[in-house]
């Protein structure tokens, strides 16, 4: 294994941003990055990885589980660790789309109308609660994560990068909810579903709060080596035609199973492309093996799977028929 860098000192992080980097060091930053989170967020090892797999394949994040379950508190710490400029909007149903993007001022001074600029202008975006804004406002959000840049008033402008968007949604909670539609779920890279703690966690985060312990996040590296690393997997990253192959007939066999009523668009197949890559260079490798498509499969397809209402009643899930498919279709050696 590569020796681990440091990269919690200015002199470190220049000496990494300006060389190539490889997967071991994609490997070493992402062990750093996740040590520092660990100091406050107890447990979600899986939600954390999720993370930075989705932001490092360029997607955007889901979030959805019961409130206090730490959802902006894991957001928050994660952007921290990975020093990206992090904004939070809260989706409540009288926000205006102008709110989250911004809009053009009159300044008296100069005659002149000024961008005051929304939270989306950062790297990290948490659009808290998304469901509780009217489909106006959440469709101001699909621009930006399609395109990275947003248009206020017929300009153009282009958002820093990265920009990765995490939405959170309460299961539980629908009265006075804008569901999202099935097209604008599908734009996001995984959806993840958050879990309430183990016995063991919970008592962990008694004893944190009981303690009064204040722990700092650290920053561990720094948007401008996000970018490298992002670089990396997108031009370096080996894929062969054989699992190339394989990816497409797991998304392929979506579109013709009886349990569904829509599988998967070549969107899923772009996004388990990135994802894998991504997995597969944090694994310290520089080619993508299948089990790195079985790592992030269900959580990059199940939300883009429509079921057929009787399968619904039977208490099936989208979790539940993409592994069923990914189990049918051969694996190559």
């Amino acid at each position: 294994m590569a020796k681990k860098k440091a990269l919690d000192t200015k002199e470190d992080s220049e000496s990494i941003s300006d060389g190539k980097l490889t997967p071991m060091d994609i490997k070493s930053i992402w062990e750093e990055v996740y040590e520092e989170v660990k100091k406050v967020v107890i447990g979600k090892a899986d939600v954390l990885e999720d993370i930075m797999i989705v932001l490092l394949g360029e997607g955007h994040i889901l979030l959805e589980g019961v409130p206090g379950i730490a959802k902006t508190h894991i957001t928050n710490s994660f952007a921290s660790a990975i020093g990206l400029a992090f904004n939070r909007a809260q989706f409540t149903p009288d926000l205006l789309p102008s709110d989250v993007l911004g809009t053009n001022i009159y300044d008296p001074k100069t005659g002149t109308f000024k961008l005051r600029r929304g939270p989306i202008f950062t790297n990290l975006l948490l659009a808290d609660e998304i469901n509780r804004s009217p489909p106006k406002t959440q469709a101001a959000l699909l621009e930006a994560m399609a395109e990275k840049q947003v248009s206020i008033e017929g300009t153009t402008y282009k958002l820093d990068r990265p920009f990765i968007v995490i939405a959170t949604q309460n299961p539980v909670e629908q009265e006075g909810t804008y569901p999202l539609p099935e097209a604008q779920v599908d734009r996001f890279g995984m959806k993840l579903l958050l879990t309430l703690p183990e016995p063991d966690e919970e008592l962990d985060i008694i004893k944190l709060k009981q303690d009064g312990i204040k722990l700092k996040v650290n920053r561990k590296t720094t948007a401008q080596t996000v970018n490298k690393m992002i670089k990396v997997i997108k031009e370096d990253m080996y894929i062969s035609h054989e699992v190339m192959q394989y990816m497409r007939d797991i998304v392929v066999k979506t579109r013709t199973d009886p349990r569904l009523v829509l599988g998967c668009s070549p969107r899923a197949s772009i996004a388990i492309l990135g994802h894998s890559k991504a997995y597969a260079a944090m694994s310290g490798r520089s080619y993508v093996i299948p089990d790195d498509i079985k790592r992030i499969l269900v959580s990059t397809v199940h939300h883009r799977l429509q079921l057929k209402s009787e399968v619904e009643l039977e208490g099936s899930t989208g979790e539940v028929i993409i592994k069923d498919i990914m189990n049918t279709v051969s694996v190559p050696v």
